[in-house]
C-alpha cells in the first residue's frame, strides 16, 4: 500500500536534514543555493508537494476535508437533481462536523485517479466517496494502493476493499416488475444503463431473475448511456418492433420523460398502449403529462448515511457496508392494464 511522501523522505534523498527541507522548501534563508537546488531535485523525483491539512494543524486549525471527484462522462453536461440532492445530504452531516466537501469534475476516469492521488499526496483530503462504480473499475485498486479512506456508492460486490453504501435496487426492479406483471403486462422491456455499471449490473439481474419467474412472454432490453438521447433512442427502436412491449421500465427519470415524447411521436398513448415506469422520482416525474409512475427514493437522506459512514471510517479505521433500504414504487399516469388483443 502506498504512503504520502514525507519531509523526512526528501531529506534521506536529498542527504540533509529534515529542517534543510524546510527551509528550502519554504524559501527561507538558511541553506546554500546548492543545496537548496539539491532538495528541490529530490522532492520532485519523489512526487512530494505540500502537505496542506498538517500545514492547518500546525495552525490549530481543524483539518477534515472530504473529497468527491465525478468524472464527465458519469453525469454528461452537468449534475442532475440526484447527484445534487446526492451531495446536499453528503455536506448536511459534514456541516455538522465542522468538515467540508471538496466537488471536482473530472474529464476522464484517468484524469479523476490523477486528481485523488494528488488529493492524497498533498493531504488536501482526509477521505473520499466514489460513485458510478463499474465492474473492474480501475478507480478501486488506484485509490487503495494511496491508502486513502473511501466509501463507494455501489453495491457491495463492487466496492473492492472498500466500504459500500447501497440501495436495495434488486428489490426496487422485481417489485416494479411484478407491479406490471400484476396489471397484466406478459411483454415488459427494460432500458438500462451502462452495462459495465455497478447498479445497472445489480438490476439488469434483478429484472431477468423476476421475468424468468413470472415467465413473461418477452423481457427485451436495451443498454444506453442513461441520457435523454439514449433513452428516446432506446423507445423509438423497441416501440418499433414487430413484438413491442406494453410496458416500460427505465433505469432513470430522465430517460423515462424522453420516453413519453417518443411514444406521442409515434401515436401511441401513455399509459393506454404503453405503460412506463421511471427510477429516480425526481420533480421531472411529477410535472411530465401524465405524470410518471416511478421507484421513489430519498438522494439526500442517502447522501447523508454515505457521510456518515465516512466519517465512521475516519473515526475509527472501520465502518461497516450498509444498504440504505429500498425504493419505492409509486404509481401515477404512465401505468395501467395493457391493451386487449383487436
Amino acid at each position: 500500500m502506498g504512503h504520502r511522501v514525507t519531509i523526512r523522505d526528501v531529506a534521506a534523498r536529498a542527504g540533509v536534514s529534515a529542517g534543510a527541507v524546510s527551509l528550502a522548501l519554504n524559501d527561507r534563508p538558511g541553506v546554500s543555493a546548492e543545496t537548496r537546488r539539491r532538495i528541490v531535485e529530490a522532492a520532485q523525483e519523489l512526487g512530494w508537494s505540500p502537505n496542506l491539512a498538517a500545514r492547518s494543524l500546525a495552525r490549530g486549525a481543524q483539518v477534515h476535508t472530504i473529497g468527491m471527484a465525478i468524472a464527465r462522462d458519469t453525469v454528461g453536461t452537468g449534475l442532475d437533481s440526484v447527484h445534487m440532492a446526492l451531495i446536499g445530504g453528503i455536506e448536511s452531516v459534514l456541516t455538522e462536523r465542522s468538515c467540508s466537501l471538496l466537488l471536482h469534475i473530472a474529464a476522464s476516469r484517468e484524469a479523476e485517479i490523477a486528481l485523488y492521488r494528488q488529493w492524497w499526496q498533498s493531504g488536501r483530503v482526509n477521505g473520499s466517496v466514489l460513485i458510478g462504480v463499474s465492474a473492474d473499475d480501475p478507480r478501486i485498486e488506484a485509490v487503495h494502493h494511496l491508502g486513502m479512506p473511501v466509501v463507494a456508492v455501489a453495491p457491495p460486490e463492487f466496492s473492492g476493499p472498500f466500504p459500500a453504501v447501497s440501495g436495495d435496487d434488486a428489490a426496487a426492479t422485481a417489485e416494479a416488475v411484478r407491479y406490471l406483471a400484476a396489471l397484466g403486462h406478459r411483454r415488459i422491456a427494460h432500458v438500462r444503463g451502462p452495462a459495465s455499471l455497478g447498479r445497472s449490473i445489480q438490476r439488469a439481474q434483478a429484472f431477468e431473475a423476476t421475468a424468468a419467474e413470472l415467465d413473461l412472454a418477452g423481457a427485451p432490453a436495451v443498454h444506453t448511456d442513461l441520457s435523454a438521447h439514449g433513452g428516446a433512442r432506446a423507445t423509438r427502436a423497441l416501440l418499433a418492433a414487430g413484438d413491442r412491449p406494453t410496458a416500460i421500465l427505465y433505469d432513470n427519470d430522465i430517460m423515462a420523460v424522453a420516453g413519453v415524447a417518443v411514444a406521442a411521436e409515434m401515436g401511441l398513448r401513455v399509459p393506454t398502449d404503453v405503460s412506463l415506469v421511471a427510477w429516480d422520482d425526481s420533480d421531472l416525474c411529477r410535472i411530465t403529462w401524465p405524470a410518471l409512475s416511478a421507484l421513489s427514493h430519498d438522494p439526500f437522506a442517502f447522501g447523508a448515511e454515505v457521510a456518515r459512514c465516512l466519517l465512521e471510517l475516519l473515526d475509527s479505521g472501520h465502518a461497516p457496508s450498509r444498504v440504505f433500504g429500498a425504493p419505492v414504487l409509486v404509481p401515477r399516469g404512465t401505468t395501467a392494464p395493457p391493451p386487449r388483443p383487436a
